[in-house]
């Protein structure tokens, strides 16, 4: 996500919206990799990316420069599909009618998705999906996104060493799955 000039940001809080639609260009992308990431459903992450940049311009006014912008977003980003993640969960068990409809009319989302993204990213989609929500965002976050330690610190609001030992226990928790998986496929 590129850097956005402090200009743009005081226009778009006094309400300009071509300074607004500025900041949605330059982040708009990392805003719906870190959500597809984290949810792994296209049409979630796109309904998050909504909500996001509805929090963002709500919220903007709020913005008082103390933190970096990106920083900023990245925890709205962050916060934002990790609850809808976990919300997702608790409706799975309602979902089951939903499921069988879609499955019996053969267009299963499994399907659908797999038309969509390559076998490398179908792995690393189905190993992240493995992952609590938190272990996912931290994997996301530095792996994908190439964030520093600090960064992630900032934008989870968490102690740096709790994003060292959070990280460390998800990598080892996609190595061990990554093995298994390895191992039913022999």
């Amino acid at each position: 996500m590129e850097d956005i000039p402090r200009d743009i940001i005081e226009r778009a809080v006094k309400g300009e919206m071509a300074a607004f639609e500025q900041i949605y260009r330059a982040t708009s992308g990392f805003v719906y990799r870190t959500a597809i990431r984290i949810l792994n459903n296209s049409a979630d992450a796109e309904d998050v990316t909504q909500d996001i940049f509805m929090k963002i311009y709500d919220n903007l006014k709020n913005f008082q420069f103390r933190a970096n912008f990106k920083t900023w977003v990245y925890r709205i980003t962050v916060n934002t599909a990790i609850n809808t993640y976990r919300r997702n969960l608790r409706q799975i068990s309602r979902r089951g009618d939903y499921d069988t409809a879609i499955e019996t009319a053969g267009h299963s989302p499994e399907i659908i998705q797999a038309a969509k993204i390559t076998d490398s990213e179908k792995i690393i989609s189905s190993l992240l999906e493995t992952l609590t929500a938190q272990h996912r965002a931290i994997i996301v976050l530095r792996e994908i996104e190439g964030l520093s330690y600090e960064d992630i610190a900032q934008s989870l609001k968490i102690n740096l060493n709790t994003v060292r030992s959070r990280l460390k226990r998800a990598r080892e928790a996609l190595l061990e799955r990554s093995k298994k998986a390895v191992q039913n496929e022999l």
